[in-house]
């Protein structure tokens, strides 16, 4: 086969890949705006030994000012 057939070839399958992905979005964001998905529910569970979730901000203020470099 000539090299201009395959590249045609290999334009209609993508084209074929998009036009799949593109109904199955509007599928997705019409079930979204329909509220049929059901989502998950995220839950947090507190550390071993504490009551209270870790505070972050403590860690970020006691980092050294320069790691690595020259």
């Amino acid at each position: 086969m000539e090299k201009q057939t395959w590249f045609v070839l290999l334009l209609a399958v993508l084209v074929l890949v998009a036009l799949v992905q593109a109904f199955q979005l509007t599928g997705l964001k019409d079930k979204i705006v329909g509220g049929s998905i059901a989502t998950a529910s995220k839950s947090v569970t507190p550390q071993a030994g504490s009551s209270q979730p870790a505070k972050t901000q403590s860690g970020i203020d006691n980092l050294p000012s320069m790691v690595g470099g020259c």
